[in-house]
């Protein structure tokens, strides 16, 4: 085997490696993290959860990446370490597909049927088909997803192909087979199978390289079995360095994970090395091929599962005598977090920042809600949950805008970088709305504190608007939450209506105050109150405004009602005169 060789080698590596990231990112991406919506909602019963697992990561290829995500579910509460080891479980089932489809390299025979399925055949048709989806998709998310499937195949299989081609050299090589002779002891294979997985952090490409090395010939299944067996254990380190700085809870699911293929791994050897001298197992003295490398590691990991399913509680046990409970974690009412871990899934982090926002819309809009009330009828307990949500609304807003920086740094899809757009710029005007809602309370508070009262002419313009405001917040939420830029187009008339109200309640009031019906003093009140509900109707008109206009890619409120056309303008200007016949200032 001479230098080049050697670089043929590390560049089917390279492209190997390549091709089966882009083929899993292209993958996650496409499913848009409907697949870990789904991983985190249906794992109540554990044979489901084993099924999920599986399935997920025969999608996304990588048990790796499953299992990451189980512990930013765990270390994030929302998955119980109960329902995270039948996960676990599945992700080792689901990650031997890979091994199942680079098997196909080891076709051979002149049928022109068996021709077509080796990847060699097949896979420049693939390349040059994903290529023209890519280079046509445009902004079609989904057509390039695609195209990055089959170009990521595509390399992953040519990859393969240049590695086997690069260490075909090898059969006759007697260092090589020397070598790996020496890897047929036990404890050696497993400790060079443990440490290669453990390097590249996936046991799908260690098998991979496994099964481009068995065209040297000199790879027998003595050498394979324990090499297979040390990859199962080595990639269990990227959910233990995963586990880091997590709750006790998250460490707890990264040794499930260990603990599972250690477990299962020694029951194996002891199992079949004791029972070899009996019944002398005569495949191992056999050269191993891709298809063999496959079963191997598909009937191990399905074995493991079934001897360890109904002990899956011992498991945890285990883990939980490993890692003990120390001082009591307090428990927010609202978890306003976010794990990191899952920056690494963008669609799926994607979706958990649009459940957080729609949280966080929710709560301000209790907020407003309860402000409102208090200013007509004050409450000291409404007055502090007013209170207590403006402190949480801040937290959402710290926590959201980082989280959302970070991830606006992925590769995401078109409809993802708008929602992560619309979320950035509503943020602030839903903690603003917070704010406004904690000054209407301290307004109320120096009325009741000052024995102070409205006229029932004041009392009964500020009802009417407090309504208007409180449908204005309610439209606005509902808008946002349910993506309905159309229903968002009703909130900006309203607004204007908020706007003419609270200017009429302003005069009216100058007119009480000549009368000598009013006192300074609660001018000043009121004129606070005012100022603070239009603003909350404003913010409003800003997120509203921010939805219609993002999926236009045309993002300006200042420009949006310029360039109204004259219809636009007239369905305008009649919305909002129904609207102000809904909320009539009384004489």
């Amino acid at each position: 085997m001479d230098i080049f060789s050697v670089l043929n080698m590390i560049g089917g590596l390279a492209l190997f490696l390549y091709g089966m990231s882009l083929m899993g990112d292209s993958l996650s991406k496409m499913a848009g993290g409907k697949l870990e919506k789904v991983l985190e909602k249906l794992t109540k019963k554990r044979i489901f959860a084993v099924l999920l697992g599986a399935g997920v990561t025969a999608v996304i290829q990588s048990s790796s990446a499953t299992t990451v995500m189980v512990v930013g579910f765990v270390n994030s509460g929302i998955m119980k370490l109960s329902q995270a080891v039948g996960i676990i479980m599945g992700a080792n089932i689901g990650t031997t597909i890979t091994s199942w489809m680079l098997s196909l390299t080891g076709i051979e025979g002149s049928n022109i049927w068996l021709k077509l399925l080796k990847p060699s055949s097949f896979s420049p048709v693939l390349a040059a088909i994903g290529i023209i989806l890519v280079m046509t998709g445009k902004n079609e998310s989904k057509k390039k997803d695609i195209g990055g499937i089959l170009i990521g195949f595509a390399i992953l299989m040519f990859g393969m192909e240049t590695m086997s081609s690069a260490v075909s050299g090898l059969a006759d090589n007697a260092a090589f087979t020397n070598m790996m002779t020496a890897f047929s002891n036990p404890l050696l294979g497993m400790a060079v199978g443990a440490i290669l997985t453990a390097i590249i952090q996936s046991s799908s490409a260690s098998v991979g390289i496994l099964q481009a090395l068995c065209v040297t010939g000199a790879v027998h299944y003595s050498v394979a079995l324990p090499i297979i067996m040390g990859q199962n254990i080595g990639t269990c380190v990227t959910s233990i360095i995963s586990s880091i700085g997590a709750n006790k809870n998250a460490r707890r699911a990264a040794m499930v994970h260990l603990y599972f293929n250690l477990i299962g791994t020694i029951i194996f050897m002891v199992v079949f090395y004791s029972i070899n001298p009996f019944i002398d197992f005569a495949f191992l003295n056999e050269s191993a091929n891709a298809a063999g490398i496959a079963v191997i590691h598909s009937l191990f990991n399905i074995g493991a599962t079934l001897l360890l399913f109904p002990f899956a509680d011992k498991l945890v046990k285990l883990a939980e005598i490993t890692i003990r409970d120390g001082a009591a974690e307090e428990k927010e009412e609202y978890a306003v977090s976010i794990d990191e871990r899952f920056l690494e899934s963008p669609a799926f982090a994607m979706e958990l920042c649009r459940d957080k926002i729609r949280e966080m819309a929710e709560l301000v809009q209790k907020s407003m809600g309860l402000a409102l009330e208090v200013l007509q009828e004050y409450n000291e307990d409404k007055c502090k949950e007013v209170i207590k949500i403006e402190s949480i609304a801040d937290k959402y807003e710290d926590v959201l805008g980082s989280y959302l920086v970070k991830l606006s740094g992925k590769n995401l899809s078109t409809t993802d970088s708008q929602s992560l757009s619309i979320i950035l710029h509503s943020l602030s005007d839903f903690e603003r709305i917070s704010d406004h809602a904690m000054e209407i309370v301290k307004a109320a508070e120096k009325i009741n504190k000052k024995d102070l009262s409205f006229t029932k002419s004041a009392k009964r313009e500020i009802s009417t608007l407090c309504r208007a405001v409180n449908d204005i917040c309610s439209l606005t939420v509902s808008s946002f939450c349910q993506g309905n830029d159309e229903m968002a187009t009703h909130v900006e008339p309203l607004e204007e209506v908020i706007d003419t109200l609270s200017k009429k309640i302003k005069k009216n009031h100058i007119k009480r105050l000549r009368k000598g019906k009013c006192s300074i003093e609660l001018g000043f009140i009121l004129e606070d109150i005012l100022t603070g509900l239009e603003r909350v109707s404003d913010h409003c008109s800003n997120i509203a405004v921010e939805m219609i206009t993002i999926y236009d890619n045309d993002y300006s409120t200042h420009e949006y009602f310029k360039n109204f056309s004259q219809d636009e303008r007239a369905s305008f200007d009649s919305e909002y005169h129904n609207l102000l016949q809904m909320y009539p200032l009384k004489k």
